[in-house]
């Protein structure tokens, strides 16, 4: 399940990316198929072996190709280990509602972005997130640590993307079938996942997920303008100088 677009993001064979906040990896591994070296970072060790793992096992099934390379990096995204314009791409999905110092994490990736390159910063849209909000205290911090810390405006990310010194262009929204999910998880009770409706719900997610069936993509497409559950900015650093791309520095790998 994709959020952020590879053809807005304008992603090609060869080109390096940072996926900042990469969970499980669903972004790295698409990038990877595209034919991109992946650098896939999360302050969640865990998950890093599990791409790692994944990636190893993509690559034995011809999945992706043989010299292409997928690195995990356990760091932070307001102090990145990398040089300077070491990156083409950069996804950073649903990561910055989590950063208290979301301007450390903004200046950091327009950093390490090369002059030229491009990124995708993904949050949750702005009207769904409030409505989760609202419902249940229990969705956001303080509660959950770790949690969601602000409510994110288009016009509030795109100015503070401004400021780090990128250039935002288009935008679009994604998952609307996540949006009413979210809200029956909140009315009751995030935590609460055996409520019937919600189990029911999730298998409704997974069966669209595994199997893409038109009905639920052409209802999504849909929907997105008004219910997407996610907001995705794209931007560009403004070339200033040289464009020659640099090799990252990578820290302690998993």
């Amino acid at each position: 399940m994709l959020t952020a677009d590879y053809d807005r993001l304008g992603l090609q064979a060869g080109d390096r990316l940072l996926d900042l906040g990469c969970g499980f990896g669903r972004h790295a591994f698409e990038a990877l198929r595209r034919g991109s070296t992946v650098v896939a970072c999360d302050m969640a060790y865990p998950e890093l072996v599990q791409v790692v793992n994944t990636a190893d096992a993509m690559r034995e099934a011809g999945e992706i190709a043989p010299g292409l390379s997928c690195t995990s990096v356990n760091g932070d995204g307001t102090q990145l280990p990398f040089a300077d314009g070491a990156f083409d791409r950069i996804i950073a999905s649903e990561v910055m509602e989590h950063v208290p110092d979301d301007m450390a994490a903004l200046d950091e990736l327009t950093r390490v972005l090369r002059p030229g390159g491009t990124i995708a910063i993904t949050i949750p849209a702005e009207l769904p997130e409030k409505i989760c909000w609202k419902l249940s205290d229990e969705y956001h911090a303080p509660f959950v640590v770790g949690g969601h810390v602000r409510i994110y405006s288009e016009s509030e990310l795109r100015d503070k993307m401004r400021t780090a010194g990128l250039n935002p262009t288009v935008s679009h929204r994604a998952h609307a079938l996540h949006a009413p999910y979210w809200w029956l998880r909140c009315a009751v009770g995030p935590t609460n996942s055996s409520n019937p409706l919600v189990k029911q719900y999730t298998k409704l997610l997974e069966w669209d997920i595994m199997t893409a069936p038109a009905i639920t993509r052409t209802t999504e497409r849909l929907l997105n303008p008004v219910l997407g559950k996610s907001l995705v900015v794209y931007a560009t650093k403004p070339v200033t100088g040289s464009s020659t791309r640099r090799t990252a520095t990578v820290g302690a790998s998993a």
